[in-house]
């Protein structure tokens, strides 16, 4: 049985860092494209007048006159145990974690709830576009299992990690080094490159994780090479000055990171707003990348994150909802924030930068750019049909687009969930907006 199927539509990608190459050579544009799959693969992408005489007879094309296809959106920092949580009113970052976040997580001790929130929280990624994400559990070992079976019965490339938390977190919320080294080795040896699935070592943050447990999680990302770590880094004024004092023989937070073992280009650090150039160049020499999160940041208060020094530092970006704190799930929504905490650092953000850090640059922070991230032939088919007519005012924003440019900047500023036509997942439909 033939398994090749088309869509037509226009279809743009980036192929580059725009920071590295120029912008006009980041990405590739198909006004008319025609982008063709088989067995969940991308087996040819160009120009549809090019492209439809080499189909065979019988390949279904499905045509979308006023779409747009990107490649899936990628979410370098989400916490999957937030979902209900989102929109929580009025603190700052250790006050929402004692007040929000570690109530709600006590709960997923209960496997049942957990795959009950896992399946929200799946349905609300992929109505939004997003096809992979970065995402933490919480410490409770049943929080992994139920989202590492829910997206494999959905054949997604997701990445996600049981919270490593021995310290300053309530006594239902802790677990000791040797057990978080432990159960962190069973979820890896059971979940890690299983289908499509990927394991990350998850200290949530420096403060509540004692130097024994940081050590263990280093010993864990040297014993399997090709695991990830994620943690939150440099987020809040007053956790930076906490760190500082939890940790007085660091020179600065990433040292003790660094000290323990965790830099890698595996490594994935959320926020990152209060660095200094020392921790720049560190990051760099590691090639370990920053999840960029600016609804977080904003909501909470933390700062804005300077995207320019990044660049500067040649520091890999992607972007993170860091859903609860964050407050959309949708990464057009998120890249609108990201371009207003530019313009606040008096910097500017071009829209296939920004599209670049969504797809591709999250795709290279997890090093999964040979598998997803753009659509070049022989990468997986996860992508979206973007409808740019779907609200009144999009529709008219769009229909005065002088460039693919002017068309993706009104997405970001205008567009949200209902702007996704369908998303698609090793070639697969798994979001149709009907």
């Amino acid at each position: 049985m033939n398994q090749e199927h088309a869509w037509r539509s226009a279809i743009m990608h980036c192929i580059a860092n725009p920071t590295e190459v120029g912008t006009d050579n980041a990405y590739e544009y198909y006004p008319d494209g025609l982008l063709v799959v088989e067995n969940g693969l991308i087996k040819a992408i160009g120009h549809a007048e090019e492209l439809l005489p080499t189909l065979a007879p019988e390949t279904q094309i499905t045509h979308h006159p006023d779409g747009l296809i990107l490649p899936g959106f990628i979410d370098t920092h989400i916490h999957y145990p937030q979902t209900d949580i989102i929109g929580a009113y009025g603190e700052q970052l250790l006050e929402w974690l004692n007040k929000y976040t570690f109530p709600e997580e006590g709960k997923f001790a209960d496997k049942h709830y957990a795959t009950e929130v896992a399946k929200r929280f799946l349905d609300e990624l992929l109505k939004n576009g997003t096809t992979t994400a970065l995402v933490f559990g919480t410490v409770h070992k049943t929080s992994v299992d139920a989202f590492f079976e829910e997206a494999s019965a959905r054949d997604l490339r997701m990445i996600c990690g049981k919270v490593l938390m021995d310290r300053n977190a309530p006594d239902f919320l802790t677990d000791t080094p040797e057990s978080g080294y432990q159960e962190s080795k069973e979820l890896i040896e059971k979940w890690h490159n299983t289908g499509r699935l990927h394991y990350a070592i998850t200290p949530r943050f420096a403060p509540t994780s004692t130097p024994e447990q940081l050590a263990l999680a280093g010993k864990l990302l040297n014993e399997y090479d090709d695991v990830y770590m994620h943690t939150h880094l440099s987020e809040n004024v007053q956790e930076c000055e906490w760190v500082q004092s939890l940790f007085p023989e660091s020179k600065h937070y990433l040292d003790v990171y660094d000290h323990h073992n965790l830099l890698s280009e595996r490594s994935v650090f959320a926020h990152g707003i209060h660095l200094c150039d020392e921790e720049m160049q560190r990051l760099a020499d590691t090639q370990s990348s920053i999840s960029f999160c600016p609804t977080s940041n904003l909501f909470i208060g933390s700062g804005l994150f300077d995207l320019a020094k990044a660049d500067l530092f040649k520091v890999n970006v992607g972007m993170g909802t860091d859903v609860g704190g964050g407050t959309s799930f949708s990464m057009f929504t998120t890249l609108n924030e990201a371009y207003k905490v530019t313009q606040l650092r008096g910097q500017n953000l071009d829209p296939i930068k920004s599209l670049y850090m969504a797809t591709l640059g999250g795709a290279k922070a997890l090093q999964l750019q040979d598998k997803i991230g753009n659509l070049a032939v022989g990468t997986e088919a996860d992508f979206v049909v973007v409808n740019t007519q779907a609200t009144p005012l999009l529709k008219t924003r769009t229909e005065r687009a002088t460039s693919i440019q002017d068309t993706l900047f009104a997405l970001m500023i205008l567009g949200d969930d209902r702007a996704i036509q369908a998303t698609y997942s090793h070639g697969q439909c798994v979001f149709q907006n009907t």
